[in-house]
């Protein structure tokens, strides 16, 4: 089964979503500054709104992917209200100086993680090596999977990335491949099928007019439910 992962940055949102089809909710706020770290406010709402699973942004801000001491402090306190309010997971990612993943951030942030469900987010496209980095985050069973649209480019014109990400991860040398930046329902069906990924993620695609201004599309989401559905 392909599985779908939709954003969403209000309560609305997470009841919409439940009705239309997703299979799960990265929560986020701060979408036009590429998604932050929502209030506790919103993460107890939206637990309480849905029966699918809730992963939560956290990013304390939005200049880099690079995090010092301060950072993590806030990150870590961060994590530890996602568990407490309930949600299923969190999304995360850290990068050093030098463009490489930031493992002695991450080991600190996973072990305040637990046992909830981590998404490493899209710093994965900032990487110059994504396969080796994909390779190297396989030693953290937590990392469930990696949100990658193969590199700095539209997922849809990074199909041949996306192809050789997914076959590594398929291979046992990674996490899963959850494809996500630029899909449509019109794309959809193209993406699948010249990659093989088993996840993917929709942001303003499936939103009315194309817009996080607007609220969910039952119509575009149901589209990109039936595409993923023929894939079974």
């Amino acid at each position: 089964m392909k599985l779908l992962e939709v954003i969403a940055v209000n309560t609305a949102d997470v009841r919409a979503a439940n009705r239309y089809g997703a299979d799960r909710i990265e929560l986020v706020t701060g979408i036009a500054e590429g998604g932050l770290t929502p209030s506790l406010g919103l993460i107890e709402a939206a637990v309480a709104a849905s029966s699918i699973p809730v992963n939560v942004m956290i990013r304390p801000h939005s200049q880099s992917f690079v995090y010092g001491e301060d950072d993590l402090g806030v990150m870590l306190r961060d994590i530890e209200s996602v568990r407490q309010a309930g949600a299923a997971g969190i999304v995360l990612g850290a990068l050093t100086n030098e463009g490489s993943v930031d493992f002695a951030a991450l080991e600190k942030l996973l072990s305040a993680a637990g046992t909830l469900d981590v998404t490493f987010h899209r710093a994965f496209d900032e990487l110059a090596d994504q396969l080796e980095a994909l390779k190297a985050l396989a030693a953290y069973p937590q990392i469930r999977r990696v949100l990658t649209s193969g590199g700095l480019a539209p997922a849809p014109r990074a199909l041949p990335r996306l192809r050789e990400l997914n076959a590594a991860s398929s291979a046992g040398t990674g996490p899963l491949i959850l494809a996500g930046h630029g899909l449509t329902p019109e794309t959809l069906e193209s993406v699948l099928r010249e990659t093989g990924v088993p996840e993917v993620h929709f942001g303003s695609a499936v939103r009315e007019g194309g817009s996080f201004e607007n609220p969910l599309s039952a119509s575009r989401m149901r589209a990109v439910r039936e595409i993923l559905d023929s894939h079974d």
